[in-house]
C-alpha cells in the first residue's frame, strides 16, 4: 500500500476530501452516540434515526475510501522512522479502517436483532439479515459500544501522531493530508 521511494508528496485530492469528510462524520457520529446513551430527552429518537442514516453513509464512504486508497499512490513515510514507528503507523491505520467498517455493520446488525427497521432518512428500509434475538442484540450492542470506544482511542492516537509529525518532527507527514507539502530538500 505504501510506495517506498515514491515521488508522491501528498495524498490525492479525492483521498484528502474523503479523509476530512469522514473525520467530520466520525466525530459527529461518536458525539451523537455518546449523547444517545447518556440521554432520555425528547430529541433522542430523532438523533437515533439520524445516527442510523449517517451510519449507512459512513459505511458507503469507508468502502469508497478504501477503494480510492488502494487505487492511488500514497506518500512514503519519512526515512528516519524506526521499524516500530512504521509498524505503529501502518497498524493504527489498518485498525482505523477495521473500526470504521465494524461500527456501521454492528449497528446495522444490532438493529436487525432488536427487530427495528433501519431506514435511510425515512426513504427506504435496509433489508434485515438477522432474526430478532434479545441475546444477539445485547452482544451486538456491546460490540458496537466497545468498537466506538476503540475508535475514539484510535482517533486520538491518530491526531497525536499527526501533530507529533507536524510540530515535533516537522518531517512533512502532516502536510501529506493537507493541501500542501513543503519540499524537504
Amino acid at each position: 500500500m505504501n510506495n517506498s521511494g515514491s515521488s508522491v508528496i501528498r495524498y490525492s485530492l479525492s483521498a484528502r476530501i474523503l479523509h476530512w469528510g469522514m473525520a467530520a462524520l466520525v466525530f459527529s457520529m461518536l458525539f451523537a452516540g455518546l449523547l444517545m446513551v447518556r440521554s432520555l430527552e425528547p430529541w433522542q429518537p430523532t438523533l437515533l434515526s439520524m445516527h442510523k442514516s449517517f451510519g449507512i453513509i459512513a459505511f458507503v464512504a469507508v468502502v469508497f475510501r478504501i477503494a480510492v486508497r488502494l487505487m492511488s499512490a500514497a506518500p512514503s513515510l519519512p526515512a528516519g522512522l524506526s521499524g516500530l514507528q512504521r509498524l505503529i503507523a501502518r497498524g493504527s491505520h489498518l485498525l482505523l479502517y477495521v473500526a470504521m467498517i465494524v461500527l456501521p455493520v454492528s449497528g446495522y446488525l444490532m438493529q436487525n436483532a432488536a427487530g427495528r427497521p433501519l431506514t435511510f432518512f425515512g426513504q427506504f428500509a435496509m433489508p434485515p439479515v438477522l432474526p430478532t434475538s434479545l441475546d444477539t442484540y445485547g452482544l451486538l450492542r456491546e460490540v458496537h459500544g466497545l468498537m466506538a470506544l476503540g475508535l475514539m482511542g484510535l482517533v486520538l492516537l491518530h491526531i497525536a501522531g499527526a501533530l507529533y509529525h507536524g510540530w515535533v518532527r516537522k518531517d512533512g507527514v502532516l502536510q501529506t493530508m493537507l493541501s500542501y507539502r513543503r519540499d524537504q530538500h
